[in-house]
């Protein structure tokens, strides 16, 4: 049995953020039903990451909306307030990122939904929370991280701001809706009482953030530096970042510079004694490292690294990747049904409870597939 079983969710987001947060609760053993427009449905089901188009549906979608329902309804319709009534007196939780205003111009906002079902879990993601001047700003990952002060974190210290390769505000911030989420249904076991659960993704950006937001803070707001030389984190000494080696790349996290020096056969490393050195002269021992570690194959250099217990990692792709043993121990990938008989891999649920592997191996639901007959 799955912990979240008979847990009732209706999911009227799109996109990204709040359908991961209904993916993750589906995951875990929710009946999740996704509300959606009759024209069309979710507009992440046209909303194409390459050109791969799954039974008339999007990868991404797919991707993200597997063990769903889906129920169609035209919400500025007459006739939406008496389908979804008796949906929302069941229902445990209701989720929405809908554009700041638009849930209440809908009647679908929290005190007209807790009027109909006072123990609703609320949930809600918005771009920039509820208020101040820029709760009008579109809700979208790569704005929220051009505001956030992130892209200054990455790339080398000669490049423009580089945002990262993933909508890391919006998949964030599904994952910490979930856990308010979470948090309200354990609140409501002792008070029967529901909650409003508020994220938005550039708070969930700036959180993600803390550790070097943190630092900047208390430090005289020193701005970042970024490395000149394979930058991988404004705020750590070398030899933190990636290298090219003869065939490939390693990845070094900490480690002392003069061992390093030993174990690489570098004695240009030897003189830098002072383990202040390595944040005051990082470039140049990164650049000493960057030229000296081509000279071998990165096999050769991990063999040594990896027997002394250093941080080191062979940098793959996911064709590497998928074929390593690691991988392959945790059955990340699951096979999915589609409802057209065809067959979908993706990645499973990453989380375990006592030793369970939580696999869904319904796919999406076509637009309207569980409409009453």
């Amino acid at each position: 049995m799955k912990p979240l079983e008979g847990i009732k969710v209706l999911d009227f987001s799109q996109f990204l953020s709040g359908p991961s947060a209904a993916l993750r609760l589906a995951d875990l053993g929710a009946e999740v039903t996704k509300i959606e427009n009759p024209d069309g449905g979710d507009i992440c089901r046209r909303l194409y990451i390459s050109e791969l188009q799954i039974d008339g549906d999007s990868s991404l979608f797919h991707a993200i909306n597997r063990n769903k329902k889906s129920l169609t309804v035209d919400l500025k319709a007459s006739s939406a307030y008496h389908v979804l009534q008796p949906l929302i007196k069941e229902a445990d939780v209701a989720i929405f990122n809908f554009r700041p205003g638009v849930a209440q111009r809908l009647g679908l906002d929290y005190p007209a939904l807790k009027a109909i079902n006072p123990g609703l879990v609320y949930g809600e993601i918005s771009g920039y929370g509820d208020s101040g001047p820029w709760v009008s700003r579109p809700g979208q990952d790569l704005l929220v991280q051009a505001l956030s002060g992130i892209c200054y974190l990455n790339g080398n210290a000669d490049q423009p701001p580089l945002p990262f390769g993933l909508s890391v505000s919006d998949l964030f911030a599904g994952e910490y809706l979930v856990q308010g989420i979470l948090a309200g249904l354990v609140q409501r076991l002792s008070s029967a009482e529901g909650c409003r659960v508020q994220v938005s993704l550039l708070e969930t950006i700036l959180d993600l953030q803390f550790e070097v937001l943190t630092t900047w803070l208390n430090d005289g707001q020193q701005p970042p530096t970024r490395s000149a030389v394979n930058n991988a984190n404004a705020y750590l000494a070398a030899p933190y970042g990636i290298y090219p080696t003869a065939d490939g790349f390693i990845a070094l996290a900490m480690a002392s510079i003069p061992r390093l020096g030993i174990l690489l056969d570098c004695p240009a490393l030897a003189e830098f004694t002072d383990p202040h050195s390595a944040f005051t002269r990082r470039d140049e021992i990164k650049a000493l490292l960057l030229n000296h570690l081509r000279q071998q194959p990165g096999d050769v250099w991990l063999a040594r690294l990896e027997q002394e217990d250093i941080w080191c990692a062979k940098v793959m792709n996911w064709e590497q990747l998928v074929a390593s043993e690691g991988f392959k121990a945790l059955n990340m990938v699951q096979s999915l049904t589609l409802n057209s008989g065809k067959s979908l891999l993706t990645t499973r649920c990453p989380i375990k409870i006592d030793g369970e592997v939580f696999t869904s191996p319904l796919g999406a639901p076509p637009l309207g597939a569980d409409n009453p007959i």
